[in-house]
């Protein structure tokens, strides 16, 4: 990314360039996906935001993470959560970055606490949540209860899970240039 190109710029090059791709195993690419998942949280940005680790290539900034979901498709967990999260808190505060974190572990956490979650999954969530540590032991959903931003993540995950509709129509992404805008913490 440029030093001069804004934080918001360069998350839209994303959406336009890598994000539309595939969306590992769904009907939609991966830039459709998070604006389904930003359109139906509104106000939201880590809905929005959510999967960026799949889109971000290695950034100078962030110690040369590298970001991609093609690992996870071929049986590799990328920690993409975790990936995007450190990408993202360089710009945009824990309230973004900590449920784009733990997103993954709440659709750990929903396949251990929910009876009926599981079976409301993709054929790709199901998959990838066998790569990802399959649903949490009892001791590991208590430990996900404790962190502070596991409900938002599992907002988060439920938007998520409703954003994969290859006909739904959603604001594009300049629609959420001032919200997320407005989050940017002072560097």
């Amino acid at each position: 990314m440029s030093k001069i190109m804004s934080p918001v710029d360069a998350i839209a090059e994303l959406f336009t360039s890598e994000g539309a791709a595939d969306y590992l195993g769904e009907p939609v690419t991966v830039a459709e996906h998070l604006l389904q998942a930003g359109a139906l949280a509104q106000a939201a940005a880590a809905a929005l935001l959510h999967d960026v680790g799949h889109l971000r290539g290695a950034d100078a900034q962030a110690d040369a993470i590298v970001l991609s979901g093609r690992e996870l498709m071929s049986g590799t967990d990328n920690n993409h959560g975790d990936r995007g999260a450190v990408w993202l808190a360089q710009w945009f505060p824990v309230s973004v970055s900590e449920p784009v974190r733990l997103h993954v572990s709440a659709k750990r956490y929903l396949c251990a606490t929910e009876p009926s979650y599981f079976g409301q999954l993709s054929e790709a969530s199901v998959y990838t949540l066998s790569v990802q540590g399959g649903p949490m032991t009892d001791a590991e959903a208590r430990e996900f209860e404790r962190e502070p931003h596991a409900a938002d993540a599992i907002a988060v995950r439920r938007w998520d899970d409703l954003a994969k509709d290859p006909s739904a129509d959603v604001p594009a992404f300049d629609h959420y240039r001032p919200l997320l805008g407005s989050l940017l913490i002072a560097g």
